[in-house]
């Protein structure tokens, strides 16, 4: 009698152990949701440049990523900030003047919006970044004198995009300064 006991317990426990256990949908929906946010901050880590057709681009063997920054981009008539027109290139090359009176306007203007979105004004001067986008047969006066207006205000940091040299790749990339 005693055996007969033992085996309807233990038939009883395996009874009740061999119901399935079911998958919780919302720990994993809760999952899944971290994952594709997760995904999509982190994968957006490549700053898209503006092109225009009739600026080429130095080729480099840069490595350090692009930053979001304050894209200059001079044209073969314009000087662009933003892709909206500050001056005119056959002006800024009459000029005897280092500093381009425009696009040193249209750089502080950018840089008070900066600073509006910034907690902390010190911080964000001390971030300011710009990147500046010629074509490679630009003489180097223009150069200089756009590096010398971003400098003048008060843009620390002077990045000038190029062309990334690889044997599969050719992305715009941007060789960093500062």
């Amino acid at each position: 009698m005693k055996f007969m006991g033992r085996a309807a317990r233990m038939e009883r426990h395996h009874e009740r152990h061999k119901a399935r256990a079911g998958i919780n949908l919302v720990s994993m929906m809760d999952i899944f949701t971290i994952l594709v946010f997760f995904l999509l901050v982190n994968s957006s880590d490549v700053e898209v440049l503006p092109s225009a057709k009739d600026v080429v681009l130095p080729d480099s063997t840069a490595e350090e990523k692009a930053r979001e920054s304050v894209v200059v981009l001079l044209t073969d008539t314009q000087v662009l900030v933003q892709g909206r027109p500050v001056a005119e290139l056959a002006a800024v090359n009459a000029s005897d003047s280092v500093i381009i009176p425009e696009l040193k306007a249209a750089l502080e203007e950018q840089a008070g919006r900066a600073i509006l979105a910034a907690a902390d004004e010190e911080e964000a001067i001390a971030d300011r970044e710009v990147t500046i986008m010629g074509d490679r047969e630009i003489p180097y006066s223009l150069l200089k004198k756009v590096m010398a207006t971003c400098t003048a205000a008060d843009y620390g940091r002077l990045s000038l995009a190029v062309l990334q040299k690889a044997e599969n790749t050719a992305g715009v990339q941007v060789a960093a300064g500062g």
